[in-house]
């Protein structure tokens, strides 16, 4: 087990985690920020509600934790339909996915997600299902094998997915509408965090849900994950009620700087500067020196150093910036930095 598979900060999805489908908005009027991808869902819903159609193929992707499984349940709420719910590593075989195809009704919803690991034979079947609603399958073997096409009811399928890239041309190309989720801003992270404490009948005053708001990486999961240790600490330590030191105190405890950083994340600015001169230097070779996969370095720590500017990506590797200096109180020598290619 490696040291991510711990931190409060990981926007992966932990068994901890289950409390937030009771916190999860169930129509799109409850959903707070991502304003625009919400204006265009509006009126999605809207006009296949008036056509009295299923909806188009919708595809979410963005960084873990911003709300795509939750925005799947939303279309399902507001279209007044069954969701049914997978991902792509679930479904192993063919027949694997001819079985849930068969056994959808007209409108439902089949929500995939980690869509882009989808296996070839898999995203074979799942193409006439999702452009002519039918379903090929092949009786027989040898000679007298012959096949067959299904007619499907007219579905939906709502996929989601943390690397767009590696969802092939094919199945993007099958997607009616594809929406980015971006990281959320403050007033939206406070306003969600305000939000759960009332829901989870938590005491906490608006300082203290401000402190919380501006250490969680613009990530609702990661706010709500930080929200219960921070009550935690409250219950056990203080007398109950969240305040700004309060909140300030448990998350410092945590390892949680101010901007919302944890040990992993400076580890990784400090191998950079310290041990390779500020880079450039490779994932494999970042990874080695911390003890983490470079996958995991890449779509966990990455997305958020690079939003902070404390990053950046050259075709010769990984530089650290001067904010990124500035932040770890470390002397930055511009002479001594790579040029930038």
């Amino acid at each position: 087990m490696t040291e991510t598979d711990n931190r409060p900060l990981d926007p992966e999805a932990k068994p901890d985690d289950r409390v937030d489908n009771t916190l999860r908005p169930q129509h799109l009027t409850d959903l707070i920020g991502q304003q625009q991808v919400k204006e265009n869902l509006s009126i999605l819903i809207e006009a296949a509600r008036q056509r009295g159609e299923a909806l188009d193929h919708v595809l979410f992707y963005g960084p873990p934790g911003l709300g795509k499984t939750t925005l799947a349940h939303i279309l399902a709420n507001e279209m007044n339909v069954n969701i049914k719910v997978t991902s792509g590593p679930a479904i192993e075989r063919a027949g694997d996915l001819a079985a849930i195809l068969t056994n959808l009704r007209a409108g439902d919803i089949l929500f995939i997600d980690e869509i882009h690991r989808l296996g070839r034979a898999v995203e074979e079947v799942l193409y006439p299902a999702m452009e002519d609603f039918a379903l090929d399958i092949v009786i027989g073997k040898g000679p007298s094998a012959r096949s067959i096409r299904l007619k499907l009811p007219h579905f939906t399928v709502v996929g989601a997915t943390t690397r767009l890239a590696l969802v092939t041309a094919p199945l993007r190309a099958r997607f009616g509408a594809v929406y980015r989720l971006d990281y959320y801003d403050q007033d939206a992270m406070q306003s969600i965090v305000s939000r759960a404490v009332g829901m989870l009948d938590v005491s906490a005053d608006e300082e203290g849900i401000v402190g919380i708001a501006h250490r969680a990486r613009g990530t609702p999961r990661v706010a709500l994950r930080l929200l219960r240790r921070v009550r935690d600490y409250a219950q056990v330590r203080a007398d109950g009620v969240i305040t700004r030191s309060v909140a300030d105190e448990a998350l410092d405890l945590l390892a949680v700087d101010p901007l919302g950083l944890d040990d992993v994340d400076r580890r990784v600015l400090r191998t950079i500067i310290e041990k390779y001169n500020g880079g450039p230097v490779g994932l494999n070779t970042i990874g080695a020196s911390i003890g983490e996969e470079p996958d995991t370095i890449m779509d966990v720590v990455e997305p958020y150093l690079l939003q902070l500017g404390f990053l950046d990506r050259t075709p010769q590797g990984r530089v650290a910036t001067r904010s990124a200096y500035e932040h770890l109180d470390l002397p930055y020598d511009e002479k001594d930095q790579p040029r930038l290619l």
